[in-house]
This record gives C-alpha cells, sequence and structure tokens, in this order.
C-alpha cells in the first residue's frame, strides 16, 4: 500500500507451496501475506528500513513435492517455529522451483525482523542494555530494568579517554580521576 501502485505476482511461475506462520496472538488476517506485510512496512518510518531477513533453503531434487514439502515442515517445526515465531515473528515460507521443474527447488523463508508482544504489538528491532557497576560487581540490565536498577544504586558506564584509549566507567568514579566525557 505504501506507493499506491498495484503490484501483481499472480504470473511469477513456480510457486508451488506457501504457508505464513504467526505467534498465537497475531491478528489472524495476517494469515494474508499482503496484510501482513502492508503491517510491517506500516510500522517502518524510515525510508530504508530492513523489513525482513529470508533464508533461501533448497530442497533436494531427489525427493518429490511432498516429501520436500513434508522436510520443509520439519525445518519450520524444529527450527523457524522454535526459534522466531515463538519469540514472537512472523514467518512467511514458499517452495519455488522454477521452470524447467524439478531442476532447482528451493524455499524462501521470510521473518520479520520485529517480534510481537503477547497484545500483539510490534517491539523494538533491538533492545538495548546498560553495563552497571555497584561497589566494584559489574551487571548488565534491560533498558526496561535499568530505572530500578538505578533505585539500587546501579550506576551505567559510559566511555572516557585516558591518553589515547577508551575507557569505559561509572561518573562517580570518572570525577574522582579528574575526567570528563
Amino acid at each position: 500500500d505504501y506507493d499506491g501502485i498495484q503490484h501483481d505476482y499472480t504470473k511469477k511461475q513456480g510457486l508451488v507451496w506457501q504457508e505464513v506462520f504467526l505467534p498465537e496472538y497475531a491478528p489472524q488476517e495476517w494469515q494474508d501475506r499482503e496484510k501482513l506485510w502492508n503491517a510491517v512496512k506500516e510500522v517502518e518510518t524510515a525510508k530504508d528500513s530492513r523489513l525482513a531477513r529470508e533464508f533461501v533453503v533448497a530442497l533436494p531434487i531427489e525427493l518429490n513435492r511432498e516429501e520436500q514439502i513434508e522436510l520443509l515442515q520439519e525445518l519450520i517445526t524444529d527450527f523457524i517455529q522454535n526459534s522466531f515465531v515463538a519469540e514472537g515473528m512472523c514467518a512467511d515460507v514458499a517452495i519455488h522451483d522454477p521452470h524447467p521443474p524439478g531442476h532447482n527447488p528451493h524455499a524462501h523463508i521470510m521473518l520479520t525482523v520485529r517480534p510481537l508482544d503477547e497484545q500483539g504489538n510490534w517491539q523494538y528491532k533491538t533492545e538495548k542494555e546498560y553495563l552497571c557497576m555497584r561497589n566494584g560487581e559489574e551487571r548488565g540490565f534491560t533498558a526496561a530494568e535499568f530505572k530500578a536498577a538505578q533505585n539500587e544504586r546501579w550506576e551505567k558506564q559510559y566511555p572516557y579517554k585516558v591518553g589515547k584509549k577508551k575507557v569505559y566507567m561509572v561518573p562517580s568514579e570518572a570525577d574522582a580521576q579528574g575526567l570528563a566525557r
């Protein structure tokens, strides 16, 4: 929808099987890949945003079509479902076997870059983690955990220049050494 142009792939040959795999809390309308990828594009605001990750899987030509689909479904169940869909990502899977058939069967597995939370809302692509210190102990906190950690007197480390080296330390230690950021 973003560019207002109707993209028609119905004449593209070689598509032999396709399915969309969604987390249980994803909107069921996203079983329609057009709606899924329009929803992905809608949440990405930068013009050069990455919309998906793609795996291309070669399928053995020695297997017939049903065996290729069965093999791919095992891969989806064992790897894609457990590693990505269970973590909130949506997977769009298709088997292509371009002309001549049987020459180069392969599958495209496209995953959304952003996961969904349990309410079906898009999450951040990555989660920041802060490396903090308290009484000589070092520990990492996610951005969500950091507020509570500050209340427990954990300090975030920052980069400081010591000579030509970049050293990470908490502001209180840097102040004691006369360093400024």
